[in-house]
């Protein structure tokens, strides 16, 4: 009987043994994967529009760096020129990251803004330029040309010479002398093109890898300057908001106290004197009604001004409106309560949580009657609005300007509204106005 019959030779069902022609099949299969993978092209066009794209802001900001900074002894010459620089930066970086995140699949997430935007154009020129994202964003449009230029060449290199160097049979005969010669030496024989043939397919296997890690340093220099605060940043940002909660717990317990002693020394003497007055009233009705009625005139009177006490007492504690109506009704009527003529605008296509419309009514309340107070004003604004998961509140005044910012009051609201997270600025020129601006976060 044969092989095939005694089931020992080498039939169909036989195993191949390791290191025969399907293992190697499987290994150049392997190798082979990475040149035709999707991923590997979208590196390859990453890297290439990268280079174009760069080219342009780098001339922009080569151009316009210098200018800028050799104009600033000239009366704040250069000024206008490093914000459009600026501007134009931090578009790039913006089409960085959507590139990154088109072509590469690394979402980088843009950093949060330390401060809220100044509500004037001085203050938003003087943040732009001195913020340190900004000059990261510059130091970005500088090194990225430059670097893609080193890897584009790289990959045009790399990628050109290995399809060279493969396709060597194909054009070797039709050459002017017959073959390529190299160095100046004899034509190549057949062992010679094998020999360049099979480097071009390495270097062809090669050529993935290499366009791959180009396109990490990529995306590691991208998180590096574009992205959001490291870990040293983050852990500065956790310590602030923990001053800020300490801050804003300080100030509630601040604001108890305020109350209680308020309450004890004022409101609560004006009703004990009013007890007193209604009682000796009472016991001079039947013997002296006219001495009876002064008094009861006069507790009337005390009756009114200890409603005012309370009324002042409670400005900024959390109204019953505020719950059933929100700010719209709220606000309203804390602009009929002020001496200064004050105008609402409310646009808030959704109410923000309690506990941010509790603050937003704290700090409108508490800058109202900063302006009665202090301002000297004729008129004021209040202005919110809702922008994505932020609550936007503006106080404006026609008065007399120069707030400090680090006054008793202001320094308050800006620990009540650091405490949720929050930002507050405020813009306070002498004899322009006031205007305070607070950022509120109402993610829900």
């Amino acid at each position: 009987m044969d092989a095939a019959g005694t089931g020992t030779g080498p039939g169909l069902g036989a195993p191949r043994k390791p290191g025969g022609a399907g293992s190697w099949g499987g290994v150049v299969l392997a190798a082979a994967r990475p040149v035709v993978s999707p991923r590997t092209w979208l590196a390859v066009i990453h890297l290439l529009a990268g280079w174009l794209i760069s080219g342009v802001f780098f001339v922009i900001t080569v151009a316009a760096l210098p200018a800028g900074i050799a104009l600033l002894p000239i009366a704040l010459a250069g000024v206008p020129i490093l914000w459009i620089m600026m501007l134009l930066t931090a578009w790039f970086a913006r089409i960085e990251r959507g590139r990154l995140a088109l072509l590469l699949d690394e979402r980088i997430p843009a950093p949060a803004g330390d401060r809220p935007r100044p509500p004037r154009w001085r203050p938003r020129v003087r943040q732009r330029l001195t913020a340190r994202q900004s000059w990261k964003q510059v130091g970005y449009t500088l090194l990225r040309f430059p670097l893609s230029t080193v890897q584009a060449v790289l990959v045009f290199s790399v990628w050109g010479v290995a399809l060279a160097m493969l396709a060597l049979p194909g054009y070797n005969p039709l050459l002017p002398r017959g073959s390529t010669i190299l160095g100046g030496y004899a034509p190549l024989g057949a062992a010679e093109v094998a020999a360049v043939t099979a480097g071009g397919l390495l270097l062809l296997f090669a050529a993935p890898q290499l366009t791959r890690g180009l396109a990490a340093v990529d995306v590691a220099l991208a998180r590096w300057l574009l992205g959001a605060p490291d870990r040293a940043d983050l852990r500065a940002r956790i310590g602030e908001l923990e001053r800020s909660r300490a801050r804003a717990v300080d100030s509630a317990e601040a604001e108890r106290r305020r109350i209680e002693r308020d309450l004890h020394d004022g409101a609560q003497q004006r009703l004990v004197a009013l007890a007193m007055d209604l009682g000796r009233a009472r016991a001079r009705f039947a013997d002296d009604p006219d001495a009876a009625r002064a008094i009861v005139d006069q507790a009337h009177a005390e009756a009114k001004e200890a409603l005012v006490e309370l009324r002042n007492l409670v400005r900024g504690v959390h109204p019953p409106v505020l719950t059933d109506r929100g700010l719209d009704a709220a606000l309203s009527g804390l602009a009929a309560l002020s001496p200064v003529p004050v105008s609402v605008r409310v646009d808030a296509a959704s109410r923000p949580p309690a506990s941010v419309e509790a603050i937003a009514y704290f700090v409108v309340a508490e800058a109202l009657t900063n302006v009665a107070k202090h301002a000297r004003a004729s008129r004021a604004s209040v202005t919110v609005d809702r922008a994505g998961d932020t609550l936007r509140v503006v106080i404006r005044d026609d008065g007399i300007g120069g707030a400090d910012p680090r006054g008793q009051g202001l320094s308050g609201l800006a620990d009540r509204v650091g405490g949720v997270d929050g930002r507050l600025s405020v813009d306070s020129p002498a004899g322009v106005g006031t205007v305070i601006e607070v950022e509120l976060p109402c993610a829900s």
